[in-house]
């Protein structure tokens, strides 16, 4: 039996702002014990028996942050495939992507396991018997997806209601007497989004109930651009055909018409991590039901959450709330609230405030940069490359550059020299030359770059070549 686990990596976190933006969204936050949730992903389900492949799907944008994560883990040496959306068209379209990809190339009968990246699972033991469960059912050619036995009412989640192993119905996220109803009922489940199924089985119910989502990923499919690079394998989705495929969630393209379903009880210590909240429980709380990370002063304080990266932060004869401090931008909500805090993100990106998309710290495929200071005329960024890694041949026509080297060593093409710069040496770069920044060492590189200029924005550059194909 040849098993690939989809990881499913979408969606910017919304309710996790300040800390997830939609460059860097909630798969990517690190957890207490240094993890991503998507790290914790990919360690889980490598665990599961018969895996051949892992598969991600993602966007271009995050391609090499999401690469980057799974080179972190020495102990996954599977192969391993990004499957790259031009757009977001929801969890339909990334499944359909994934079941064409495992047909073609691990044939019909493979069975895929498909699982959120943001998600935490406490019981590794109980989530690979459910795992082993899961399968079996997708042998015989059904669909099984996984129901969490309700550990309280809580209106955040979808619902399941089942009867034995057979499925309902699928209940959107209910009011909270509603929600109490159902827990008392114990018939309904928690909808974790996690599905497991052979490639021809999920096919041939696409067919069925969702065609123009099926031919427009095969079509997209078919056309894309399939590419080995070193240590994995991406295959780019044809833009022109990906986008016309309807924007609907599996659940409402498949699972709420198909009659291949079973549902598979399970109890795994699950965390969606899908608010403030639930990134509180993750930490033990002090005798007052504070929980803290960071820095933090308490005084006459209770069942407060707070999470500072840097900055002291300090409390006062106040309860039951949520702060969380980023360098760039502060959450003060009330515990009952959390969940609104998507609206918060939702209006930041109306007005189109650059909060809502990007930290201080932008992640780029080399490394990152970091904006110190800046006014007019000038910005201070410190960026950080990556060994190995380095910047494309770029130029810009309204501002000039000069960078003084940190640490580490850099090699440096500007204009039509090239230069080797180690500690403290530094080089300036005109107005409208070509340059490139590389890292030749083993260990990071890190400038202090001082822009200055008329105009200073990210868009003045033009790349002459890029080994990450965005010339």
């Amino acid at each position: 039996m040849k098993v690939i686990p989809v990881i499913i990596s979408g969606g910017a976190g919304s309710r996790l702002w300040p800390a997830s933006r939609q460059s860097h969204p909630k798969p990517f936050l690190k957890v207490a014990d240094g993890y991503s949730l998507i790290q914790h992903t990919v360690l889980r389900v490598a665990s599961i028996e018969g895996v051949v492949e892992l598969v991600a799907v993602t966007s271009g944008e995050h391609l090499f942050l999401t690469k980057d994560e799974f080179d972190e883990l020495d102990s996954v040496v599977l192969p391993r495939t990004f499957l790259l959306e031009p757009e977001p068209r929801d969890t339909a379209a990334a499944v359909a992507a994934a079941a064409i990809h495992a047909r073609a190339t691990q044939g019909s009968d493979a069975i895929l396991c498909v699982f959120p990246a943001d998600h935490l699972i406490g019981n590794l033991p109980a989530f690979l018997d459910v795992m082993g469960l899961a399968m079996e059912h997708a042998k015989l050619g059904r669909i099984a997806t996984l129901g969490i036995t309700p550990t309280r009412p809580d209106t955040a989640f979808g619902y399941i209601e089942a009867d034995g192993e057979n499925v309902v119905r699928f209940v959107e996220k209910p009011d909270l007497e509603t929600a109490k109803a159902y827990v008392a009922s114990q018939r309904f489940f928690w909808n974790a989004g996690i599905f497991c199924f052979s490639a021809q089985t999920m096919l041939d119910e696409m067919v069925l109930h969702c065609p123009e989502v099926l031919q427009a990923v095969d079509d997209s499919y078919e056309n894309g651009r399939a590419s080995q690079c070193q240590g994995f394998a991406k295959i780019e989705l044809a833009p022109e055909h990906f986008g016309s495929a309807p924007r609907i969630s599996l659940d409402h393209a498949v699972m709420e018409k198909t009659n291949r379903l079973a549902v598979v009880p399970c109890d795994m210590d699950w965390n969606d991590i899908g608010s403030w909240n639930a990134m509180a429980d993750l930490i033990a709380p002090d005798g007052s039901g504070n929980r803290i990370r960071g820095d933090v002063h308490m005084v006459d304080t209770t069942g407060t959450y707070v999470s500072s990266d840097k900055r002291v932060i300090g409390t006062v004869g106040v309860s039951d709330l949520v702060i969380v401090d980023s360098p760039d931008a502060l959450l003060v909500t009330s515990r009952d609230r959390v969940q609104d805090v998507k609206k918060l993100f939702e209006g930041l990106k109306a007005s189109g405030h650059e909060a809502h998309l990007v930290h201080s710290t932008v992640h780029r495929p080399w490394g990152t940069y970091t904006v110190l200071e800046e006014g007019e005329r000038f910005k201070i960024k410190r960026i950080e490359v990556k060994p190995g890694r380095q910047l494309s041949l770029q130029m810009h026509y309204h501002r000039s550059e000069h960078w003084v080297v940190v640490s580490g060593s850099a090699k440096v093409v500007n204009g039509e020299q090239e230069l080797f710069l180690g500690t403290n040496e530094s080089t300036y770069i005109p107005c409208g030359h070509k340059h490139r920044l590389e890292n030749p060492g083993r260990i990071d590189l890190v400038i202090i770059e001082v822009q200055s200029g008329d105009y200073l924005a990210e868009d003045d550059i033009v790349r002459f070549d890029d080994e990450y194909g965005r010339t």
